[in-house]
């Protein structure tokens, strides 16, 4: 299995060691002061789960797109941020040829209709969607941490493709040490994931606060209640689902269970405004605001942490 990794943060060393573990031939797409970092040090995955260490000699990295051999990868993960999908998409296309025919592309990201960029150029029997809510830092460049474990990575279509075919790479992250999935329903999933991040994600980054005090001020409660209830007429207005059937049902298990879980926990988007970059509101609540709008729905309480993470970001 030959395997092209495009993104090379937590997640893309993290899943490159899993399935270097396995024995997958493993290209990292990077750039810069990373690939460097990995071109001299091969790279790591440790904290939760089996360790792993491989050396540069055990792995490919790749700059560019014109020097990759032709007609070499069996699948693509992306695991970039999503504000480089249409860049990558673009690229993909433009360099096909270093695929072969039966490829696949598997999306490890956050967010919601990230796929869209990808079915532009590649038929939708080939293009796939990850639910990844297992936790990765990167704390040196070459260097992925598992820090937090709760569910399995889930991997499907949302345009409701059979991902039987995809067995092969979910036992073999699974075999790594963290379990892996196929699913039929991932549209469940992943919105089940917005629902989590676009409630918490940018109200910590706006008021710089780890997740567990979102839930103690009853302000920044009133605003995640109603974030929370706009999504649920989005995804009832548009014809999707999610796991639960109302916004109550789901706010119970929210602060009953899954922020308890995650209190210490500050969000990527939190870290992307500490580290002046822009971050992944357009996939998330900017998503929502995308979906709900052309649905007719009311979801100004999502405009209105869009346009102060847009504001925060205006002077990166």
């Amino acid at each position: 299995m030959n395997i092209l990794i495009i993104g090379s943060g937590a997640v893309g060393i993290g899943l490159a060691a899993s399935m270097l573990s396995q024995n997958a031939d493993i290209s990292i797409f990077a750039r810069g002061e990373t690939a460097k970092a990995i071109k001299e040090n091969g790279i790591k995955r440790c904290g939760l789960f089996t360790h792993y260490t491989f050396t540069k000699d055990e792995l490919k990295v790749y700059e560019t797109y014109e020097e990759i051999p032709k007609n070499t990868f069996d699948y693509v993960f992306i695991t970039s941020k999503t504000t480089a999908n249409d860049d990558i998409s673009q690229k993909l296309d433009i360099h096909r040829d270093i695929l072969k025919d039966s490829f696949k592309i598997i999306i490890f990201q956050n967010g919601f209709g990230n796929d869209e960029p990808y079915l532009r150029f590649f038929d939708k029997t080939q293009v796939f969607s990850a639910r990844v809510i297992t936790g990765f830092t990167r704390p040196q460049r070459h260097v992925s941490e598992v820090t937090v474990y709760t569910e399995p990575i889930l991997i499907g279509s949302l345009q409701k493709q059979d991902p039987s075919d995809l067995k092969d790479v979910a036992d073999m992250i699974t075999a790594s040490g963290i379990n892996c999935e196929l699913t039929d329903e991932v549209d469940k999933y992943l919105w089940a994931k917005m629902l989590y991040n676009c409630a918490l994600n940018p109200l910590g980054a706006i008021l710089d606060v780890n997740y567990g005090k979102l839930t103690e001020n009853e302000y920044s409660k009133e605003l995640m209640n109603s974030i929370i209830d706009e999504i649920f007429e989005v995804i009832k207005a548009s014809g999707y689902e999610t796991l639960w059937s109302t916004s109550e049902e789901y706010k119970d298990i929210f602060y009953s269970k899954l922020v308890p879980d995650t209190y210490n926990h500050y969000s990527s988007t939190h870290q992307d405004i500490k580290r002046k970059i822009k971050t992944e509101i357009n996939s998330l609540n900017g998503k929502v605001i995308e979906i709900g709008e052309r649905n007719n729905i009311d979801v100004s309480t999502n405009k209105i942490i869009y346009n102060l993470i847009k504001s925060i970001e205006s002077d990166f």
